[in-house]
């Protein structure tokens, strides 16, 4: 499917009922097992003997150990070690590798000096025989420091960097793009807007909290964490303790999300295995909640400027991103917030540039749509803005402004239906009806707010590898080493290898989360879906291929004098082609007739993300239409309607896509209205470190969300034309609310979250 290519589609554009398991509405293959407890994540594990480690952590974000004294701590009931620096072995530090390989967004070693650089940091770990016992020990570690004033300064100005600055996933040139001429451009244009957009610190609160439990069989590590990349976590692991890759295990089976704070390994989980070393017994290290919020990342605050300048008929001339960013003292971490900048709209001169600021925290990192969802909040609130100036309707403004091709390349999308997703949005949320003028909409004595933004998302696969047996039960187990984050992937690999064996879903058994399987995709950046299409399908093909040539050469078989390329298989059943399926044999059959348990087949795919020369740009598209209702008599603000439609190529599976799309927009509304995490400037300490004072979405605060999928199969992906969803549900979602919010009441929110003290100030409420 190429650039601006239609096809003809339902007038509400919904995704076809269907008889294959692609595009069926499935309920998790997993629920039964999370719904009845059997599900087992990583804090779940218990063995002979464990033992139960606790970290002390740092009370200052800046200075130096003077002084650690363990020895009250040692001498407490059923404690077992204090380990320190003076004691806790080696531990390396890792390198990175290529693509993928070796990721580590904090990379250096626990315990390697005794500088303080965060709040949090970790100095000490206490072991015991008991949970209560390490923690009461942990509390009786003396330490003594001398202290620095931490920098936890909201306001960033970027520093003195070189041109190109390394990052944790390689060097980056901090001009991202540019064309033309923005500045002249900009200077010479008739309508120009120049405003800053900041958006907070925001900490992933999953429910599973972060741990891990490690387990040493001589020179063999095995490690059951909470990762959303296994392989990378081995191969990161490997490193740290000097071991062969093939000497470590990470197992990961069930994971409570992580929204990005499980993608790559945090210093906990070499302190569990070193401490287990140490001790030559199993150790489970879980986190607390407060320690979620210092030592395990969290999305970094940015400030940026967005200039536009356009005609009056609302063209766009100049477009300039100018971002910084907060990042720890250890790491180089980059928030990419200028990762959808310069393909989103038409503009011949555009400029995309990007600073960094060093602070006394824990290292920022990936969380659900790093970079672009808080680009997107800057650069659509600038759009809606301009909108409000030309008075022009936002929507039309975009239509506008819509690329033929990705201007930043100069290449053609593989597959872009933006304006389709404006045309649907627009329809169901019923736009035509929206009065522009401030606070003139009114309903139960209310007044309404309607705001709407665009998004988008990278869509690209990372390397997979998949296995599939066909049984002689007629059963089908389809196994990779890839992880199941919450998101369905249990599900959809039980559907992929259903739709390729003909097996009933009941009948596949799907086996993950284990580097001893086939190397399975990170599960991060809304790729593992797409890249685990092409490996399941390969890996069943090849299965399907050993099937029939086993079929010819099997003595007393019906296909024994046929050749393996006169045969054929549909439905869990062999034939022959020129006889037609109705005759066909099931599989199992075939197999116990030859006295075989199984025949296996293997199959990968490639990595597309980060082709050097691409052929197409590729990416998912939407966006969100949003209703407030605002109160003034005693300041209420409240999301009361929302309608979000998406082009992500083929989904799947419907009622998973939905439900990923939702959570994501819930995300949203915590992000425009509740969400930011808050830096004591004494000591460096996150203020808000508890799901009492840190305020995310709940049920009170999401109304009913309208999600709606476009069908345009993006076939330069995978087969199927599927690409992943997770992100995007989120990307834009701040700027259509900030959007509603301004039409309520009146004032512009350039800041999030949107606070009370903010609309107080309205116009309207006066």
């Amino acid at each position: 499917m190429r650039s601006n290519s239609r096809r003809n589609l339902p007038n509400d554009y919904s995704i076809m009922p269907t008889t294959s398991p692609i595009g069926r509405q499935t309920p998790r293959v997993d629920g039964p097992f999370k719904v009845s407890g059997n599900a087992q994540y990583a804090s779940d594990f218990h063995f002979p003997g464990m033992l139960y480690a606790v970290p002390v952590e740092a009370t200052i974000a800046s200075g130096k150990i003077q002084n650690l004294d363990p020895a009250a701590a040692e001498k407490m009931p059923g404690v077992r070690a204090i380990f320190h620096r003076a004691n806790i072995g080696k531990i390396f530090r890792s390198t990175p590798g290529q693509g993928f390989e070796g990721i580590c967004i904090e990379r250096r070693p626990p315990f390697e000096d005794d500088v303080i650089r965060y709040y949090g940091q970790y100095v000490a770990l206490a072991v015991a025989d008991t949970f209560e016992a390490a923690k009461a020990a942990a509390d009786a570690v003396r330490v003594s420091y001398s202290k620095d004033k931490p920098n936890v300064e909201t306001n960033l100005k970027a520093e003195d960097d070189p041109a190109e600055v390394p990052t944790a996933y390689g060097p980056e040139k901090r001009l991202q793009s540019e064309r033309g001429d923005p500045e002249a451009a900009f200077t010479s244009a008739p309508i120009k807007l120049d405003q800053t957009y900041v958006t907070p610190a925001e900490t992933h609160n999953p429910i599973e909290l972060q741990g891990a439990t490690a387990i040493w069989d001589g020179s063999t590590l095995t490690l059951y964490e909470e990762s959303q990349a296994i392989f990378n976590m081995r191969g990161v692991l490997a490193q740290m303790f000097g071991l062969p890759k093939e000497n470590v295990r990470v197992i990961t089976k069930f994971v409570g999300s992580g929204f990005g704070s499980k993608l790559w390994p945090w210093t906990h989980c070499p302190l569990a295995a070193a401490a287990a070393r140490q001790l030559g017994k199993p150790v489970k290290l879980v986190l607390s909640r407060k320690m979620m919020f210092q030592s395990v990342g969290h999305r970094a605050r940015t400030q940026q400027r967005v200039r536009l300048g356009a005609t009056p008929e609302g063209k766009l001339v100049s477009l300039q991103h100018d971002y910084v960013y907060h990042r720890s003292v250890l790491d180089n971490y980059h928030e990419n917030c200028g990762e959808a900048t310069a393909f989103q709209y038409s503009v011949p001169n555009l400029r995309v540039k990007f600073g960094r600021a060093t602070r006394n925290i824990g290292t920022p990192s990936d969380m659900r749509g790093p970079g672009a969802v808080p680009g997107l909040y800057a650069t659509e609130s600038a759009m809606n803005e301009l909108a409000d100036q030309l008075k022009i309707d936002p929507v039309q403004l975009r239509v506008l402004n819509e690329p033929k091709i990705d201007e930043s390349l100069g290449i053609p999308f593989s597959s872009r239906h933006f304006l389709e997703c404006l045309n649907l949005g627009a329809q169901k949320f019923g736009w035509s009806k929206r009065n522009r003028e401030v606070g003139s909409m009114k309903k139960n004595g209310l007044t309404l707010g309607w705001g709407m933004a665009g998004a988008a998302w990278v869509a690209a696969r990372f390397p997979a590898a998949a296995s599939v047996e066909l049984r002689d039960d007629g059963t089908v187990r389809v196994a990779s080493g890839t992880q199941d984050i919450g998101t369905g992937t249990y599900t959809i690999l039980a559907q992929l290898a259903a739709e390729k064996t003909g097996v009933p879903l009941e009948k596949v058994e799907v086996a993950l989360g284990d580097t001893t399987l086939p190397e399975g995709p990170v599960s991060g950046g809304s790729m593992a879906t797409g890249s685990l299409v092409p490996a399941v399908f390969a890996a069943a093909d090849n299965a399907i291929s050993s099937l029939l040539s086993m079929a010819t050469t099997t003595p007393g078989s019906q296909f024994e004098k046929r050749q393996p390329n006169e045969l054929s298989f549909e439905g869990g059943k062999v034939f022959v082609k020129a006889e037609g399926p109705t005759g066909g044999v099931p599989f199992a059959d075939l197999l116990r007739r030859a006295n075989v348990r199984l025949v296996t087949g293997s199959g990968s795919g490639e990595a597309t993300f980060g082709e050097k020369k691409p052929k197409f740009s590729k990416h998912s598209f939407g966006c969100h239409f949003v209703e407030v209702t605002w109160q003034p008599e005693i300041a209420r603000l409240r999301v009361s309607r929302v309608v979000t439609v998406i082009d992500a190529g083929r989904i799947i599976n419907p009622l998973a896509g939905r439900n990923q799309i939702e959570g994501a927009v819930v995300m949203g509304i915590g992000m425009a209205l509740l969400e930011h995490t808050t830096y004591d400037p004494q000591n460096g300490a996150p203020i808000n470190s508890n799901l009492a004072d840190y305020i995310v979405a709940v049920n009170a605060d999401v109304p009913k969300l309208d999600v709606h999928f476009l069908d345009f199969p993006d076939k330069e992906i995978n087969a199927l034309g599927a690409r992943g969803i997770g992100e995007i549900g989120l990307a834009g979602m701040a700027a259509a609310i900030t959007s509603a919010v301004y039409h309520a009441t009146g004032v512009r929110v350039r800041e999030l979250p949107v606070r009370i003290e903010d609309l107080l100030t309205s116009s309207v409420l006066a």
